[in-house]
């Protein structure tokens, strides 16, 4: 760990077997658990809690103090899970009074130049491409994939197992599942080829079709179409988790993308 190019704050606990790269700054009220790297030019700083066997490469900031106006220095974090990649000149605010604190589960890759926005949530196996920025309290579930240079507005809610397409503008939720395209951002069917990567077999893959011509295809209200599928359709998980996103949301789910071809 000992770098003498490096500056970490003796208050740091930094796990025995991380590596230091040369030009490193590290302030107090710093954790960083066991194999993780860090690379060259970083800057961490007050209430950052990295997990393990993370690799955090040059020119990321992790834990800098919210771009918020309402931010009054209170004492809060970001929390990074375990075996998460961070590229390069990705930032990772800290939360503000909201919600205390940011969090980036385990297993993620935020690719180079991704921004993250106080009292975001990002999920597990989660991944965002170059340049994607997150407004302030976005929720990003599980295994969800994010393309390059996407604008996600704050309080936006990503589903599990979506995949947005590059340089989207999302204003909306998205719910779980689905792909989503085009502008302005809508349903572009669901995400069949990543489910099947995580071992989804069709018949659920089918009855997760089943659910979205339903809500996009049949020209009903959110409202009337939960209430038609969960009479209507089988129950299981994804039913369930489908319905109950769509309720919760706050700021509405996108569109559907309405082709005469597509019935």
């Amino acid at each position: 760990m000992n770098q003498p190019l490096s500056f970490v704050h003796s208050a740091a606990k930094i796990a025995n077997n991380v590596v230091i790269e040369p030009f490193v700054t590290i302030h107090k009220n710093v954790e960083i658990g066991e194999g993780t790297w860090i690379g060259s030019n970083v800057t961490i700083m007050e209430g950052a809690r990295i997990g393990k066997n993370c690799r955090i490469f040059p020119g990321a900031v992790i834990s800098a103090i919210p771009q918020d106006l309402k931010f009054q220095g209170e004492e809060t974090t970001a929390v990074i899970g375990d075996n998460t990649t961070i590229r390069e000149f990705v930032t990772i605010n800290r939360g503000t009074a909201a919600k205390n604190k940011t969090v980036v589960g385990s297993n993620c890759l935020l690719m180079a130049y991704v921004h993250i926005a106080h009292d975001c949530v990002v999920g597990n196996n989660v991944i965002l491409v170059n340049g994607v920025t997150l407004g302030g309290e976005v929720v990003i579930d599980d295994f969800a994939i994010i393309s390059a240079n996407s604008l996600i507005h704050q309080f936006c809610h990503i589903g599990a197992h979506t995949m947005l397409a590059g340089n989207s503008l999302v204003g909306k939720d998205v719910p779980p599942y689905v792909k989503a395209a085009r502008y302005p951002l809508s349903y572009a069917g669901i995400n069949s080829i990543g489910l099947r990567r995580r071992n989804f077999c069709n018949e659920k893959i089918n009855q997760i079709q089943d659910i979205y011509r339903v809500m996009f295809n049949k020209g009903m209200n959110n409202t009337q179409a939960t209430e038609y599928i969960e009479a209507e359709l089988p129950a299981t998980k994804e039913r369930d988790e489908i319905i109950l996103f769509v309720r919760n949301s706050k700021r509405g789910i996108i569109k559907g993308y309405f082709d005469k071809a597509e019935d």
